[in-house]
């Protein structure tokens, strides 16, 4: 199992995460039969399955081009967390890889994320976290909103 986990300074917003299950997770994958690292970007969305040799279904399933080795990566059923406001300057899980012959090296975050303004609760939805920040204004508390500094990291 791999934990993606994500950093973040909050601006008045009280939580946001992934519009779980059909989040695309845009990896970069890494063989670890032959430690082929993928160049291109591979979408993982926990509403799409597949199925392979293995007899279970999987989020994604990929050949490896190099040693020919048919590998899986799946999402955890009811691992996606939410990034709240007490967790800034930490970094926090927000979803758990089942890894099969695939580990993820990178992840770029895209549109899909939902945020909640503090005090207000205006729900923000659709944000797009590609440029790692996000400002909006919250017209119920006449305030702006933002997500700044986001980062993320895998943890084994």
């Amino acid at each position: 199992m791999v934990v993606l986990e994500v950093k973040a300074t909050l601006e008045n917003i009280e939580e946001f995460y992934t519009n779980h299950p059909d989040y695309s997770f845009l990896l970069k994958l890494q063989c670890t039969s032959c430690g082929e690292i993928s160049d291109k970007w591979h979408d993982v969305t926990e509403s799409i399955t597949f199925s392979g040799k293995v007899k279970s279904e999987t989020h994604y399933l990929a050949k490896c081009k190099l040693c020919g080795r048919e590998n899986s990566l799946g999402i955890k059923e009811k691992s996606n967390g939410k990034y709240i406001s007490k967790d800034q300057g930490s970094f926090k899980p927000i979803v758990t890889f089942l890894c099969r012959g695939l580990e993820p090296t990178d992840f770029k975050p895209i549109e899909g994320w939902i945020a909640k303004a503090d005090e207000s609760g205006t729900v923000f939805e659709n944000i797009d976290l590609s440029e790692k920040e996000w400002v909006d204004y919250d017209e119920n508390k006449q305030q702006s909103v933002g997500i700044y500094e986001f980062e993320h990291r895998f943890v084994k």
